[in-house]
């Protein structure tokens, strides 16, 4: 058997979406386990780009089964247009080839509502959330009160929990959101039942499906969205998504056992980014960051958001390697990095005269702390055409050990470029 997860190492955004499409190519089941449509994961095949919500990045591969594991929330509409859109440019032909968790939880209309009423609300203190009712459905979803597909596909028992919620909702909108326009029962209720009657077909129990496919041999890739340190237990928070980013969210968030994981992929860029509010120590707000942003086309997939830049924080790749147990790294934007003279690398932070070598958990020092840097030197050479490391210029290949050594983790893949053939695979996680 074989189970490998794919995390981010960052704050997201660090090119999952490239490294899971070219493993997908050696999997059979590819999982999504967590997050919802606030995370978007971009794909150049081809020179077609595809961005992804919702549906597992190995789509673009013929016989993959993706799965929607129980961890993530659905919003029903954006995974229908997600589907209609592939289906129109030649994928997923076989909707067979799809599958969701009947455990998985549904975003509402209200919890959109309430995402966007609150956000605004907090003003300057707002915690950057892209308004698509993640956080409010994972609330439910932890309240006790939320609905999955299965009770989507009981219609009597969807009328009563949807009836008995609205009524709720709109109270707390009204009241405590200052929100003057109510949610129509009626209309919600239509909506659902129209798309409860495409998707049914494809709801199942994940769990159980993946179980018997690892049972039997078949290599399965969990990919998730977002990065460890928007964990909603092990990053910044409160600046954080609401679900569990880290590789043992594989397990919760697909329905498997942990002695079923194999390997742990950690996917880095080889700059920092992060989109929204909370600490980024290693933040350039400065013409570099500037550069960083346009070299590497730093706008958010999902929406649009331009990313805040920084340099390669080793603290946060030490923290991620940790509490994933990261088993190999892939460095992505290797690239972008081309045509600095020197390149500065964070090692560790200083806070109060002291050196801090982990990533702390409060707020206040993570905000306050000044990162340490080393400097390595840069190359001019142009990148996208290696496709081994003897290919990259000497200096580039000195910046990937220093970051294999600071992170105490094997890199087995580089990526120089958004296609998918603009990659340097140095080991096959899935053979170990």
């Amino acid at each position: 058997m074989s189970a490998l997860v794919v995390v981010g190492v960052q704050w997201g955004d660090e090119g999952k979406g490239k490294i899971v499409d070219i493993l997908s190519e050696h999997a059979d089941v590819v999982v999504r386990f967590q997050g919802g449509n606030n995370a978007g994961h971009t794909l150049v095949v081809d020179g077609q780009k595809t961005v992804l919500h919702l549906v597992p990045s190995g789509v673009l591969h013929p016989d993959t089964v993706c799965v929607i594991g129980n961890g993530v929330v659905v919003d029903p509409a954006m995974l229908l247009a997600e589907i209609d859109d592939l289906q129109k440019r030649g994928y997923l032909q076989d909707l067979n080839l799809l599958k969701i968790s009947d455990r998985a939880h549904l975003i509402m209309p209200y919890h959109r509502a309430i995402d966007l009423a609150r956000e605004r609300l907090r003003g300057e203190g707002r915690i950057g959330t892209t308004g698509r009712g993640i956080g409010p459905t994972y609330e439910d979803k932890m309240a006790r009160i939320g609905i999955r597909f299965a009770d989507l596909l009981d219609e009597q028992m969807f009328s009563a929990q949807l009836r008995h919620t609205i009524e709720e909702k709109n109270l707390y909108l009204r009241t405590s959101l200052q929100e003057s326009e109510a949610l129509d029962y009626d209309a919600i209720f239509d909506d659902y039942r129209r798309m409860r009657d495409r998707l049914a077909p494809l709801v199942i129990d994940a769990g159980a499906y993946l179980d018997h496919a690892l049972g039997h041999g078949r290599r399965v890739l969990f990919e998730g969205g977002q990065g460890t340190m928007l964990d909603v237990d092990h990053g910044t928070y409160p600046y954080v998504t609401s679900s569990n980013t880290v590789a043992s969210g594989a397990c919760s968030g697909g329905g498997i056992a942990p002695q079923r994981i194999t390997g742990v992929i950690g996917i880095t860029k080889a700059y920092t980014t992060r989109v929204g509010s909370g600490p980024f120590p290693t933040e350039l707000n400065d013409a570099t960051g500037k550069k960083l942003q346009q070299d590497g086309e730093e706008f958010g997939a999902t929406t649009g958001r331009p990313r805040r830049c920084g340099w390669f924080d080793a603290v946060v790749a030490r923290y991620a390697a940790r509490i994933n147990g990261l088993t190999g790294l892939a460095i992505t934007k290797l690239d972008v990095l081309t045509g600095f003279k020197t390149i500065p690398v964070c090692v560790a932070y200083q806070l109060g005269g002291k050196r801090i070598d982990s990533f702390p958990a409060s707020l206040w020092a993570a905000q306050n702390a000044q990162p340490v840097y080393e400097e390595l030197p840069g190359w001019d050479e142009p990148l996208v055409q290696a496709r081994t490391l003897d290919d990259l210029p000497p200096n580039a290949r000195r910046y990937v050990k220093c970051l294999e050594d600071l992170t105490g983790t094997p890199v087995v893949m580089v990526s120089v470029g958004a296609r998918r053939e603009s990659t340097i695979t140095l080991r096959n996680p899935f053979n170990g």
